[in-house]
């Protein structure tokens, strides 16, 4: 049976990735958002139900669900857990019919998930492609092990390997996520609730304290672009501190808006935001005085937890995911802590065993690539083109209890 290209959505909080088997980059990024019409209850009830089938074709996803001011801009993905299926159903028919322009049963689909994600709401996915769209065939991967398959790239053949540690951090959750030959240790994950998202806040709270005139109304909005623009990690605070106190002209920028409502530009100076957003990974206790450690120690921590024998591997080979990975000298950071974690117990290590034990030196390997949970779709998806077997989740989901296969069933290639 011949099939065209195969469609790859990523859907995550923040923003949804689109495009097919075959390009390096997406296609399409749009925000993950849609923007609906929420009508009061008033009238009969036959009129209410017929205002709402007409309320529900009237609606705007991505881009356009933001600048529709009359509308309510809704977010169906929260903490990479999809909390509203009728709205994701809807989001995903536009991406599909719009953006795409996909027949969806000429199509298959290789769709991601986040790590942790319960069985029931892989059945609801496998149920909205195949009862709704009626896709031929569908294939949903870990976005940890597409992040390493994504890192390929940049090495060498023999040393491409899907063993290693990811950390994926986007707009509104971080994991640290164990792989193992491919397959997730899913008892040593850690969850840390620092992302995207509150270092916007941090970094809107930090220009609040200082008063530096922006409107009340665009401070949000404000953060995020600083964040996007200026925003690095620096290897010492407190060096950090005293070089902008010293040669402020130097390191402080300027960033220049327009007033929404007045239509006139307002600059302001951006100066210890630059570090200090980005700074609540590794000194998380700035913004969240519950959760007090920082990343490098997380990343240590989930390794520790794993069997023996993947460790030296998962030290070896950490990747990074996620666009709240893309600071500058991120990567650099987190290997200096992470190494200093390491050596330090190890040295421990070698003073109780008298001298016996000597350390040997782990060595990093950092993927620093928003887009590589797409980019790696390729061998993938090509796999998906060349066996219909690779990628049956089930035949049919008309077939009594069909779904409750979907979160246990791998049908392998076949001949």
């Amino acid at each position: 049976m011949f099939m065209m290209s195969v469609c790859v959505c990523v859907y995550e909080c923040m923003y949804t990735k689109l495009g097919y088997a075959g390009n390096t980059e997406p296609q399409f990024i749009v925000p993950s958002c849609i923007a609906i019409k929420e009508s009061a209850k008033v009238g009969d009830q036959a009129q209410r139900r017929m205002m709402k089938g007409v309320d529900d074709l009237d609606f705007f996803i991505g881009d356009e669900a933001i600048d529709k001011p009359n509308y309510a801009t809704k977010w169906p993905i929260r903490h990479g857990i999809v909390e509203d299926w009728d709205l994701m159903e809807r989001f995903m028919e536009q991406v599909i019919f719009k953006y795409l322009r996909a027949e969806p049963e000429d199509h298959y689909f290789l769709l991601t998930e986040p790590p942790l994600n319960t069985p029931e709401n892989r059945e609801y996915t496998a149920e909205i492609m195949f009862e709704s769209f009626n896709v031929p065939g569908l294939y949903i991967a870990v976005q940890a092990v597409l992040a390493l398959a994504a890192s390929w790239t940049s090495r060498q053949v023999g040393e491409r390997t899907l063993t290693g540690s990811v950390i994926d951090s986007g707009d509104g959750v971080t994991h640290v996520i164990p792989v193992a030959e491919g397959y997730v240790i899913g008892s040593c994950i850690k969850h840390i609730p620092i992302a995207g998202r509150d270092i916007t806040y941090f970094t809107q709270q930090l220009l609040r304290e200082r008063e530096v005139g922006i409107p009340p109304e665009q401070s949000l909005e404000t953060a995020k672009a600083v964040k996007e623009r200026f925003s690095y990690v620096c290897p010492d605070l407190v060096k950090e501190f005293s070089k902008y106190d010293t040669d402020g002209s130097k390191w402080i920028k300027q960033y220049t808006g327009i007033n929404a409502i007045s239509k006139k530009e307002f600059t302001i100076d951006v100066g210890y935001e630059r570090f200090l957003g980005p700074e609540i990974f590794f000194h998380p206790e700035f913004a969240n005085p519950d959760f007090t450690q920082p990343i490098s120690e997380v990343v240590d921590e989930v390794i520790q937890n794993c069997p023996i024998d993947v460790r030296r591997p998962l030290y070896k080979n950490v990747v990074l995911s996620g666009g709240s990975t893309m600071f500058r000298d991120f990567g650099r950071r987190l290997q200096r802590d992470l190494k200093r974690t390491v050596d330090a117990r190890l040295k421990l290590s070698e003073e109780l065993s008298g001298g016996k034990l000597k350390v040997s030196a782990y060595g990093m390997v950092g993927c620093r690539n928003e887009k590589c949970v797409f980019c790696c779709r390729s061998p993938q998806s090509r796999l998906l083109d060349t066996y219909d077997g690779f990628l049956l989740i089930l035949s049919h989901s008309k077939q009594p209890k069909a779904l409750q296969s979907v979160w246990c069933e791998c049908v392998t290639a076949c001949n």
